[in-house]
């Protein structure tokens, strides 16, 4: 099935739910590397997802209710993401397809109220989120 190819600039939005964290979500933008242009803008090819890091974020649990901060990364793209016809230079390009997984890395750990004041020990959560793309002309498959 054909999708709308995303683009250098494209913005990467994420969901705020994190298994048993919730995050302040900031949007990312994804930096194409892609020879191939549309617009005059570069189009993204597989890898350049590893190129969206919002740092900054806040985030807390039930059990660690004062916030912490950590960064929002795309950790893999899903499987309508990737175009199995449409290459450049050998290399597929990014549809904007359903839900990349996404993963939230924990920076300055979230806290329980004193006391204990214990941080929390987890090292990152687990979610999802979406490509936005101004590209509303040039598909793929």
């Amino acid at each position: 099935m054909s999708d709308f190819v995303i683009i250098d600039g494209d913005t990467a939005m994420f969901m705020p739910n994190f298994g048993a964290a919730i995050v302040v979500v900031q949007p990312g933008q994804i930096t194409g590397s892609g020879p191939a242009t549309f617009g005059g803008s570069p189009m993204c090819i597989d890898g350049d997802e590893t190129s969206v890091e919002v740092p900054g974020c806040m985030y807390m649990t039930p059990q660690y209710s004062i916030p912490g901060t950590g960064t929002l990364k795309i950790d893999a793209l899903a499987s309508d993401q990737l175009a199995t016809k449409s290459t450049t230079d050998g290399t597929a390009l990014i549809l904007k397809g359903g839900n990349f997984t996404a993963k939230f890395e924990v920076q300055s750990p979230a806290q329980m109220p004193p006391p204990p004041s214990t941080p929390d020990a987890t090292p990152f959560y687990s979610g999802n989120g979406n490509f936005i793309t101004t590209n509303s002309k040039y598909t793929a498959s």
